[in-house]
């Protein structure tokens, strides 16, 4: 009310101002002419005053909202002195000071999810259009067999040619899985979605399980097999204790020769539990420095007779110079000849058989032009007691798991495109 009355008394003021100035043109003399004047001093006061109470403050409050434009949130108004400036001055102050506190809390709050997911153990991945990787914490970078601190940021995931990637492009939305490697990790893998500015955007979550799996597996057949071959043992031994008291009282051949097929199978039967039994007794690794080179070539004659029996040609690749590694000789050596083993059941009869060492990264790797291993296959391989052979126990790949874990070794198996299957075997470093 008080801004229309304002107005009002201006433009009466400015009519009466327009009306002065003509008579001063026309050079009028007498009272018109002085009241002419005052008019006309009054309307340039109350212009003045009007520039003061409503153009200046409306003009200062407009060059601080540009300030919002800027993203300047620091910036405050000060009181006027005019009563309806000065309320848009204090809303506009108390709404910079809101936003102001408002964006420290989410740069907080932002903060502490970075180092969150930047420190967590579980892999995390978040994906933006195209399914292209927006961000890849390290835990999910080295999950993915990349060097530490590469990025992995405008990739995606099926042009990272690691196992896992496969494992979770196949993964429905909204699901979790667990899956298990060639490598003999496994992971528990999620894939869900988290809103932004309205827009669903998927990420993904890798938690790493091998270790608590593989005790849980271990404690679990462990004591399976104990009382099996405990059970066994003492049965096949009281069973063939009173077999061999009959076969010595009987006079029949015929019933002598079925007691030995008897107490041979009784003795089959103690023989089959027990390598159960003993592969649950792995002693502890005792490592002593080694060179890979020296240690495979002490085991070549035993390795090349594996071969030459099948028509299987063998090769030795050492490497140019020394590889020095940590390890226990008698159990690796064991290791060894389990994967040349698997590598000539796979071929069966005339293929190649070749051994590499590499000094970088440190290991060794068995390769195979056999069968192969098919993807449905290659996450069962390190499962217990899981064989592809008919007459397979499942125990040769536990063994060998069993011993490179004990090592701290990374591992895996898998037929490459190029129709090689490797074993490959990364030592960790000296360093």
């Amino acid at each position: 009310m008080r801004r229309n009355w304002l107005f009002i008394v201006l433009g009466l003021l400015l009519t009466a101002a327009s009306g002065s100035l003509i008579y001063h043109t026309l050079d009028m003399q007498g009272p018109a002419f002085y009241i002419s004047e005052g008019v006309l001093i009054l309307c340039l006061i109350m212009l003045y005053v009007f520039y003061v109470r409503l153009v200046r403050p409306l003009d200062t409050i407009s060059g601080n909202i540009d300030s919002l434009y800027k993203h300047d949130l620091s910036s405050r108004l000060k009181p006027v002195g005019q009563h309806e400036a000065d309320r848009i001055v204090f809303m506009f102050n108390e709404m910079m000071a809101r936003l102001k506190d408002e964006e420290l809390h989410l740069r907080e709050q932002n903060h502490f999810l970075d180092l969150l997911i930047d420190s967590s153990p579980m892999g995390i991945v978040i994906l933006g259009m195209g399914d292209r990787i927006v961000r890849a914490n390290p835990a999910a970078v080295r999950f993915m067999g990349e060097a530490p601190g590469k990025s992995l940021n405008g990739r995606r995931l099926e042009d990272l040619g690691s196992a896992l990637a496969e494992a979770l492009l196949a993964l429905p939305p909204g699901k979790g899985e667990t899956v298990r490697l060639g490598d003999s990790k496994i992971y528990h893998c999620s894939r869900l979605t988290f809103m932004d500015k309205g827009v669903a955007h998927p990420f993904l979550l890798i938690d790493h399980l091998t270790y608590e799996v593989v005790k849980a597996e271990k404690r679990a057949y462990e004591k399976v097999i104990r009382m099996m071959s405990h059970e066994v043992n003492n049965s096949m031994g009281g069973v063939a204790s009173i077999l061999d008291s009959i076969k010595m009282t009987s006079d029949s051949v015929e019933h002598r020769e079925a007691l030995d097929v008897c107490l041979s199978r009784c003795r089959t039967m103690s023989s089959f539990i027990t390598s159960f039994a003993d592969m649950v007794k792995i002693p502890e690794a005792v490592t002593v420095l080694t060179d890979l080179n020296v240690f495979v070539g002490d085991s070549l004659s035993l390795l090349e007779s594996m071969c030459a029996g099948c028509g299987i040609r063998f090769v030795f690749r050492p490497s140019e110079r020394p590889v020095e590694v940590m390890l226990d000789q008698v159990l690796m050596e064991q290791v060894l000849i389990n994967l040349v083993k698997n590598a000539v059941e796979s071929i069966g009869h005339d293929g190649d058989v070749v051994i590499s060492v590499e000094a970088s990264p440190c290991g060794f790797t068995v390769a195979d032009n056999g069968a192969g291993i098919d993807r449905t296959t290659q996450g069962k391989l390190f499962a217990p007691f899981f064989s592809t052979k008919a007459d397979g126990r499942g125990l040769g790949l536990l063994f060998v798991s069993d011993v490179l874990h004990k090592h701290h070794c990374e591992f895996s198996l898998r037929t490459d495109p190029d129709g090689l299957t490797r074993f490959s075997v990364v030592f960790p470093g000296l360093g």
